[in-house]
């Protein structure tokens, strides 16, 4: 059965270019486009990790972190959260619950060894 991964990203293009490479490295891909989504996908899908961009509409991801720690589903995912900002908020991230901070622009020759590594 193919791990889960749920692509939190407001952006269109980069979520379909993520679901595209997790597929092909033989992830199931789901998409939420905002925090609010990736809440609820988090409680009804339970995924094995989570790629959560941090600057989204209707929920940000830091709160929408915080949120998915709430419920006993998330409590354990790894959650990674994306980036351009970089160390702006790595702690901010940290503090909200995010297993760990990765920088955008996402290197996707980097992503399946970053999942082996948390899944």
């Amino acid at each position: 059965m193919a791990k889960k991964v749920l692509i939190a990203e407001d952006y269109e293009d980069v979520r379909r270019m993520m679901k595209i490479m997790l597929e092909l490295y033989g992830y199931e891909a789901l998409e939420a486009s905002d925090g609010y989504e990736a809440v609820e996908k988090v409680a009804k899908f339970k995924p094995d990790v989570v790629l959560m961009d941090i600057s989204m509409p209707v929920l940000d991801g830091l709160n929408a972190t915080r949120a998915i720690r709430q419920f006993e589903e998330g409590s354990n995912i790894p959650i990674l959260a994306i980036t351009a900002y970089g160390d702006f908020y790595e702690d901010k991230a940290i503090d909200a619950g995010c297993t760990a901070v990765i920088p955008k622009p996402l290197q996707f020759e980097e992503l399946q060894p970053l999942l082996e590594r948390y899944i």
